[in-house]
């Protein structure tokens, strides 16, 4: 028997979702798109969300955004997906990894303290942080920001798998500088391919709607580009999916927390095994 990590849950909603797209004219930058952006802002609680390709696509114009720049330092998880180091490299930055911490396995702030004064002390110009919600398991962000607060650092919160994960009754991905979530089919809710950038600042978020349409102007005008910019869109087909799962966030959730706690009480019968710790 082959059963899979994970597989996507799209019903008839979604299907006349992607029609209606189908029927129409607009396959890119159109009404879909902004109410799925409106959607996501509504469910996490952020004042902006811009729509992009992939989450990998997002942690790079977070990076933009926060300033990094060649020779720069980047602080991160090694226990992630490759995209949390790569958005460093795509800017010409270094990541550094600090180890986790044994509970929910996310980035430990007290060795991240550590690990940021010992690079200061050494000359290094540490420019962001990039904590990761791995498996949906937030960080632990108050201590995470309060050493960003205290060097002066951005903080861009992975939260690529953690749409609806909660920290301390706040949701992961508004405690930061700015957020990435990802719709990977994998994901807790899909767009077959794409992100969302989430952030409080005005002027971040129109940075973001700028580089991922080529550096166009904030009207988006044609031919009018007034920095490097990136072809990061998330399309009409994508956004109309995407606007109907994430109204049935909280069913898809529950399904997986379901599965999860099939798996936990069958696992915790056999000796010599240690569960994962929920956060």
């Amino acid at each position: 028997m082959k059963i899979p990590m994970s597989e996507p849950d799209v019903g008839a909603a979604e299907r006349a979702a992607v029609d209606e797209v189908l029927r129409g004219t607009t396959l890119a930058l159109g009404p879909k798109l902004e109410r799925f952006e409106q959607r996501v802002a509504t469910y996490v609680g952020a004042r902006h969300a811009a729509g992009v390709s992939s989450g990998t696509a997002g942690l790079h114009l977070g990076m933009l955004a926060a300033g990094v720049r060649p020779g720069d330092v980047v602080v991160t998880t090694p226990f992630s997906f490759i995209a949390s180091a790569n958005c460093a490299l795509y800017v010409g930055a270094r990541p550094v990894f600090v180890d986790v911490e044994p509970v929910a396995l996310t980035l430990d702030a007290e060795r991240l303290e550590r690990t940021v004064r010992r690079l200061l002390r050494r000359g290094e110009r540490v420019r962001a942080i990039v904590p990761v919600h791995v498996f949906g398991q937030a960080a632990d962000m108050d201590p995470i920001m309060a050493v960003a607060r205290r060097h002066g650092l951005a903080v861009i919160e992975d939260a690529c798998e953690a749409i609806g994960t909660e920290y301390r009754g706040r949701p992961a991905g508004t405690l930061g500088d700015a957020a990435v979530f990802a719709f990977y089919p994998n994901k807790q809710m899909t767009t077959g391919e794409g992100g969302m950038l989430v952030t409080d600042r005005p002027a971040w978020d129109r940075l973001f709607r700028s580089l991922r349409n080529q550096g166009r102007d904030d009207s988006g005008t044609w031919l009018e580009h007034v920095r490097l910019g990136y072809n990061y869109r998330l399309d009409e087909l994508s956004a109309a999916l995407g606007a109907v799962q994430i109204e049935r966030l909280d069913e898809l959730l529950a399904r997986r927390a379901q599965v999860a706690a099939w798996y936990a009480e069958r696992l915790g019968r056999l000796p010599g095994v240690t569960l994962p710790a929920t956060a």
